[in-house]
């Protein structure tokens, strides 16, 4: 039996209250995700630099360096600037979220408490985008090859 795409997708999981993140890892294992856990801006970065993710479910409120500080460093660096965050939040003011999504680029977010089928299609739809941009960036580099090589003859 082949492995499905979700299978071999890495998420890292980063929340300061640890029954959030296993209530979060426990959903995501079960639906055939790899993941990763940190439990503070500093350590997930130091797991970002060592094994990018695929897709990264992103706490805002954390204590010391919070997500959008987390955040604002991974868009900074041209080795991360493009994985995929879901900020998860308790906050529900419509300013707070937007801002995220406009200004610091996040992908997406969801509220808590945490309703498990929204968030398993939130996680599909923001893969989905990442599977488009990473086909459209490798058509785009064949085609820049196919060019160069046309023109060298």
């Amino acid at each position: 039996m082949g492995e499905t795409q979700e299978q071999l997708t890495k998420i890292l999981v980063v929340d300061d209250y640890a029954e959030n993140v296993e209530l979060v890892q426990e959903l995501l294992t079960t639906n055939g995700y790899q993941v990763t856990t940190a439990y503070s801006g500093e350590e997930a970065l130091e797991k970002i630099h060592r094994e990018i993710p695929d897709l990264i479910l992103l706490d805002i409120m954390m204590p010391k360096m919070d997500g959008y500080e987390v955040c604002e460093e991974l868009r900074k660096d041209e080795e991360t600037k493009d994985i995929p965050i879901i900020f998860v939040t308790a906050k529900t003011e419509v300013k707070d979220w937007t801002h995220a999504i406009f200004n610091i680029g996040v992908n997406s977010y969801i509220t808590k408490p945490i309703n498990p089928k929204k968030l398993l299609e939130k996680v599909k739809s923001v893969l989905r985008m990442k599977q488009s941009r990473d086909e459209l960036r490798k058509t785009r580099e064949k085609l820049s090859k196919t060019i160069g090589d046309s023109a060298e003859e």
